[in-house]
């Protein structure tokens, strides 16, 4: 039944026009600061004010207010990742020890893999003055990263195992039903099909602290697929200014089974629940002020919100706990195995937009939250998934052309935040230091069409 699912949902998305991207949308953490080619202009701010037929990927109360509408639209995102090693222990590394660049200690080894292309699609369709029905369908994705064993030391790999890295890529079909309940509010729900791809490379040196040494590392791609759903609420609570609220639950998905010895619960990897509060206000009757904040709940899954050190040992000692050639929950795999150590996040997101003209509208955004990664615990382990980036500066502008149609453009700037801590904050003595880097564009196109 799986298998014919996911044949299904490919066809379906490929029907479409839309692959599932291999990309690294590593922004909040993993997730992509803003779905439509309009949010992503605006900060991502959208859970109020909704512009398109892609406006079920932050609120599907949005979808109502779009008319008979279809979008299409591209990004290219660039990411650059780095990280530094401070110093080279003596004798041979253990296994949780970082090499630093070719060069010696204190080199910089930077990803490969830095330029992804990632579609999407919606539709919109009145059914009558007050309903509608469509459809979003996007990629999202991150813990991308492809360290070169060329580049470390004798060419042994980040973690002594060779070229390293991880990919997740995600895909998300989201059918909506919007309704008019006035004619100043809604509510719209959408059931969200996901599927997801992941493969690691290079961390086979974590064997001996893995429930399954064979489903660990160098296993190629597997995939999965998963259920969830959004509901979201708008509503106009005074002449110039609405509101919106917008939850979309955990997503269940499949467990990686070419990964359970690397992801806690034997492979598991959901989807974490998400929830956003959104304001628009119309500063003048050609601009608008928008603000959203939104909750990410990494927490709700093991395998990315458990700490990856203090999970591998029982006790603060130099001496590695019973996990190693052990079958212990602690270990990587087990039921409470380690992860990455993501924290929660809250993101505030703000974004101005104005018209010039009767065919010209432009936008600008900004948004902050604090990256989720505990540094003192756990810089190592993020070497795979440095999501570290906390700001994002966005600029685009939309042109109409005929009646009905109109191209968007939006651009990101995520400047560069780094975090630093030990290799491994308890079994190593030598007193190396993991840096974490990342620093990211974007540019991204889209055309729509009212029919």
């Amino acid at each position: 039944m799986a298998g014919s699912t996911r044949g299904l949902l490919l066809a379906f998305a490929v029907g479409l026009g839309i692959t599932v991207p291999a990309t690294a949308l590593a922004t909040n953490g993993y997730f992509s600061h803003g779905v439509s080619i309009k949010e992503k202009a605006l900060a991502g701010a959208g859970t109020a004010y909704s512009q398109d037929s892609l406006a079920a990927g932050t609120n599907p109360a949005g979808m109502v207010w779009q008319g008979n509408r279809w979008d299409v639209g591209l990004s290219w995102f660039h990411p650059e990742r780095e990280y530094t090693a401070s110093t080279v222990p003596a004798g041979p590394p253990p296994p949780f020890t970082a090499f630093p660049g070719s060069g010696g200690a204190g080199d910089t080894v930077e990803s490969g893999s830095t330029d992804f292309f990632i579609p999407q699609f919606g539709w919109n369709k009145m059914l009558n003055e007050k309903s509608s029905i469509g459809v979003s369908v996007f990629g999202r994705g991150g813990m991308n990263t492809n360290w070169a064993a060329s580049d470390t030391l004798g060419g042994a790999g980040v973690y002594g195992a060779g070229t390293a890295g991880v990919n997740l890529a995600q895909l998300f079909i989201m059918p909506t039903y919007g309704l008019k309940y006035s004619e100043k509010g809604s509510f719209g729900v959408s059931p969200i099909i996901a599927y997801q791809q992941f493969s690691a490379k290079g961390i086979s040196s974590f064997a001996p602290i893995s429930n399954d040494s064979a489903n660990l590392s160098n296993n190629g791609t597997d995939s999965s697929i998963g259920y969830g759903v959004s509901l979201g609420w708008q509503g106009k609570v005074a002449k110039t200014v609405m509101l919106g609220v917008a939850y979309q639950s955990k997503i269940y998905m499949e467990e990686f089974d070419k990964y359970k010895g690397l992801f806690a619960e034997q492979g598991d990897f959901d989807i974490p629940s998400q929830w956003s509060l959104g304001l628009a206000w119309d500063a003048t009757a050609k601009s608008k002020l928008v603000f959203d904040i939104q909750q990410i709940n990494y927490s709700d899954v093991p395998a990315v919100h458990n700490p990856s050190i203090s999970s591998i040992y029982s006790v603060p000692v130099p001496s590695p706990s019973t996990c190693f050639g052990g079958n212990s929950s602690k270990c990587l795999g087990g039921d409470d195995g380690a992860g990455f150590g993501w924290d929660d996040m809250t993101v505030y997101k703000i974004g101005y937009q104005w018209s010039s003209g009767q065919n010209w509208t432009w936008r600008v955004g900004y948004s902050y939250g604090q990256q989720p990664i505990n540094a003192s615990q756990d810089s190592l382990f993020n070497i795979l998934a440095p999501g570290v980036v906390e700001q994002h500066f966005t600029f685009g502008f939309s042109r109409k052309f005929g009646k009905s149609g109109e191209f968007n453009f939006a651009s990101m700037y995520a400047p560069q935040k780094c975090i630093s801590g030990p290799a491994d904050p308890v079994g190593d003595s030598s007193g190396q230091q993991i840096e974490n880097c990342m620093f990211q564009y974007e540019l991204a196109l889209s055309y729509g069409k009212q029919f």
